[in-house]
């Protein structure tokens, strides 16, 4: 099974753009990303229509983060990039004939929305401030390691 990486990707991204607080071209970023420049502009696409990047356009144009981190949610990048599926697991038949496998479906249903209300929800809990300050504790201790 196939991972969707889009909101992991992005929030990568963004995370270098609010560290270094430089124009990143789309090559630089696929180069960080071992994709390609055109899956990153149709990708930077839906964050620059949220409002959370802007593009310089010219030859030393790209991309630089607009948002407030201490603002700015996982929920929210998760939507602009256009709602990835949660979970790759599916009913076999959406109206099927057999009770038993209404009795699954629905059970599997269930747990599957209380599983995407739970995430969403901690998404929408989580910034990109905290992602920041995470990886800042974590520079930290590498740094505090290297220097014992």
């Amino acid at each position: 099974m196939r991972t969707d990486s889009k909101l992991s990707r992005m929030l990568h991204v963004l995370l270098h753009m609010a560290r270094q607080n430089k124009i990143f071209t789309s090559e630089e970023i696929a180069h960080m990303l071992s994709t390609n420049a055109v899956v990153v502009r149709r990708t930077m696409a839906g964050l620059k229509n949220a409002g959370f990047i802007q593009s310089v356009k010219g030859p030393k144009g790209g991309w630089h983060l607009i948002a407030d981190l201490e603002k700015t949610t996982l929920l929210d990048i998760y939507n602009a990039v256009g709602e990835p599926t949660i979970f790759a697991i599916g009913n076999e038949r959406e109206n099927p004939e057999c009770g038993v496998e209404r009795v699954v479906n629905a059970a599997l249903e269930d747990a599957m929305q209380q599983a995407q209300d739970i995430l969403l929800a901690k998404l929408k809990a989580t910034t990109l401030a905290d992602l920041a300050y995470a990886f800042d504790q974590l520079y930290r201790a590498k740094m505090h390691n290297y220097q014992a």
